[in-house]
């Protein structure tokens, strides 16, 4: 029998109960092993991914990780800055696992052109230049400018743009048009809406109407900013004048150069106690006219009554015989002191009206640098005047005589002006003045002796007892041993180097074009002596243009040149610069030559006599003639006369070349011998230099 198994037997559904167990057990921690690494991998990602867009500057990206994918978001300035931080996310991650969720803002509308238009005129022309849709009427508008410059067609430098005409562009547009047609010196600036005019008016008065028709002229809708200026206006010669009277001081004409130089003037007025107005204008010789002018304004407040006057570069100061003789001295010197040295001063004060009681015997004569003399005064009959006469016409050439016969000449008188006209022999142009008791003598002389061989000469011919006043200037141009250049071959000098080497200018500019150095050069070696004259320098144009736009471009041109002349180190303080403008042709202005030649700078000579130190009056000199030596004496001081004596044998010591002369006149009556004429010549006392004539050269250096 075979034995009975007794292992037991298997439940099979035990069995596949416990495998489902076993798998959802795997199962399970299969899927969490999965999920924790995802959980690894998106955190490194990410973390990578946020680390590079960091770093490549792109702080606007947001990253987020969504298991495998990482998804980019955010706003990005542009298409480039999108593709280079997808591109820079692409370099940690593979690019299949990136998700671009990243917005470009769509590009805003382009905006329209800014539409302007701006029209320039002037003398020349006229130009149109901008940027302007293109339903502007081009043709339109060139053909309106061609008309207002008599037919000269514009610069066309206008872009058409194919879009729309702004608001108010076209009302604009018809406007500036109108009002370049108004202005013929002009800048007109055209926008929507707007216009702008900067223009330049030939006065006052045309400055008012321009502006008060562009208001009138202004559309709807369009706003008008005008900026019109006049010019100045042109003064030649430039003048100021003021008069005191009992009834204060009053000043007309009055000039400025500048609105600051005006308010000086002005208040200068207000501190003599009077109110005026000054005009500022161009023409100022110097820019030191308010300084001259505010001195003269000061000097003429000192005084009860008078009158100053400023005409370029001379100062005249007048007064009436009631004003004191020590006020009039005052306040000339203190002008004469406040005066820049480019100014001169005449100075006079009337003298009281003689009678005949107080009239005293006065012979003066006048010689002048050009040759010749003027006689006046008083000679006791016709027998002298004729021996006078003949005598200067002897010694000096052309006579200029205005004599008159006065019975009460002294005797001797004859004797003594003849005499003082021969101590003039070395002046080049002076006067002498000679009184019962005085001979004065005054002018300018080249020889640095002059002062003692004038007394020696007075001597010679008068004997002893004469009393004289000498006030002799030396100048050192007249001395033949120094050979130095007049004022009149200086300017000379000056004009033939801009003649060879001309300074030019740019085109419509005061601005020297090119280098002046090398003409400059030959200007300072020029102006190495002749640096004590007062020059001018002038600046001239052609006819184109405005008469006020030409004045002005003179002026600057002229005081360009007067700068180059002060940066090369020349000394300028007696040198002015002025523009003339068209005023001055040289030649026509119908031709390109003529036009040329019109155009230049040009120096003029405003006074022969030079300004200098050694040019100034010398101290007077005053003595009395002594007796010379017999061997020196030419003949005795008073011979013995008789009454059929010629003249000759009254005048000791007469030249032979003046005896023929002398001779001509009729004998001298016998009551007018030797001892009267003696008496004459050693007469005592007199009147006060004051009294005499001013000396016209010394006032002159």
């Amino acid at each position: 029998m075979t034995p009975t198994d007794r292992r037991p037997r298997r439940n099979p559904l035990r069995a596949r109960l416990a495998a489902a167990v076993l798998l959802a057990l795997g199962a399970a921690g299969a899927w969490g092993a999965a999920r924790l690494g995802t959980g690894l991998v998106e955190q490194h990602s990410a973390a990578a991914v946020r680390s590079a867009l960091a770093q490549g500057g792109f702080d606007w990206a947001e990253v987020a990780a969504d298991g495998l994918s990482l998804r980019l978001a955010g706003t990005a300035p542009d298409e480039l800055s999108h593709f280079r931080a997808v591109t820079t996310a692409a370099g940690q991650v593979s690019a299949a696992r990136i998700d671009d969720a990243i917005v470009v803002p769509a590009k805003p509308e382009a905006a329209p052109p800014e539409f302007r238009v701006e029209v320039l005129r002037n003398g020349q022309g006229s130009s149109v230049i901008g940027l302007a849709p293109r339903s502007l009427d081009r043709a339109a508008i060139l053909q309106r400018l061609a008309r207002a410059a008599g037919g000269t067609a514009p610069t066309d430098l206008v872009e058409l743009v194919d879009q729309p005409s702004p608001p108010g562009f076209d009302a604009a547009v018809a406007f500036g048009l109108s009002a370049a047609e108004l202005a013929p010196r002009a800048k007109v600036t055209v926008t929507p809406g707007r216009v702008e005019v900067t223009a330049v008016a030939d006065g006052a008065a045309d400055k008012a109407r321009l502006e008060q028709t562009l208001r009138d002229a202004t559309p709807p809708g369009v706003t008008l900013v005008a900026d019109i200026s006049a010019p100045r206006p042109v003064i030649a010669p430039f003048v100021l004048t003021a008069t005191r009277t009992e009834a204060g001081l009053r000043l007309d004409p009055c000039a400025a150069d500048t609105p600051a130089a005006r308010d000086r003037i002005l208040a200068a007025v207000r501190q003599a106690g009077a109110k005026a107005d000054c005009t500022v204008a161009l023409g100022a010789p110097s820019p030191q006219w308010a300084d001259a002018a505010v001195a003269a304004i000061r000097a003429l407040a000192d005084l009860p009554a008078g009158r100053v006057t400023i005409s370029d570069t001379t100062a005249t100061l007048d007064a009436p015989a009631s004003v004191p003789q020590a006020r009039f001295d005052a306040a000339e010197r203190a002008l004469s002191a406040a005066l820049p040295r480019i100014f001169s001063l005449t100075a006079s004060l009337e003298k009281a009206p003689e009678t005949a009681e107080n009239a005293p015997v006065r012979f003066v004569a006048t010689a002048g640098a050009q040759g010749g003399v003027q006689l006046r005064g008083a000679v006791s009959d016709d027998r002298m005047r004729t021996a006078l006469e003949s005598f200067a016409g002897a010694r000096f050439g052309q006579v200029d005589s205005g004599l008159t016969m006065n019975a009460d000449a002294p005797a001797g008188w004859t004797l003594r002006v003849i005499g003082a006209l021969e101590a003039m022999a070395d002046l080049q142009r002076g006067t002498v003045t000679v009184t019962p008791d005085l001979i004065r003598i005054a002018g300018t002389t080249g020889s640095s002796t002059a002062a003692e061989a004038t007394a020696d000469r007075l001597s010679r011919r008068l004997g002893p007892g004469a009393r004289y006043e000498l006030a002799l200037t030396y100048d050192p141009r007249l001395d033949p041993a120094l050979n130095l250049p007049t004022g009149e071959q200086c300017v000379a000098r000056l004009n033939d180097t801009m003649a060879e080497a001309e300074i030019g200018f740019e085109p419509n500019r005061s601005v020297i074009a090119g280098d002046p150095t090398e003409t400059v050069s030959l200007l300072a070696a020029t102006m190495k002596e002749c640096g004590d004259f007062r020059i001018e320098i002038g600046g001239h144009t052609d006819s184109q243009g405005s008469e006020p736009f030409n004045a002005e471009l003179s002026q600057g041109r002229a005081a360009a040149v007067l700068e180059a002349m002060q940066a090369a180190g020349i000394a300028t303080d007696l040198i002015a610069a002025k523009g003339y403008g068209e005023t001055r042709p040289v030649a026509g202005n119908d031709s390109e030559a003529g036009r040329e030649a019109n155009r230049r700078i040009e120096f003029r000579l405003l006074s022969p006599y030079p300004v200098s130190e050694s040019a100034k009056a010398a101290e007077v000199v005053t003595g009395v003639t002594e007796a010379l030596p017999d061997a020196e004496a030419e003949a005795p001081a008073a011979p013995p006369v008789t009454a059929s004596a010629p003249m000759i044998d009254r005048l000791p010591g007469t030249p032979p070349d003046l005896a023929g002369a002398v001779n001509a006149a009729e004998t001298v009556a016998a009551d007018q011998g030797a001892a009267q004429a003696g008496d004459a010549l050693a007469g005592t006392g007199g009147p006060e230099p004051s009294d005499l004539p001013a000396d016209p050269a010394a006032e002159d250096a």
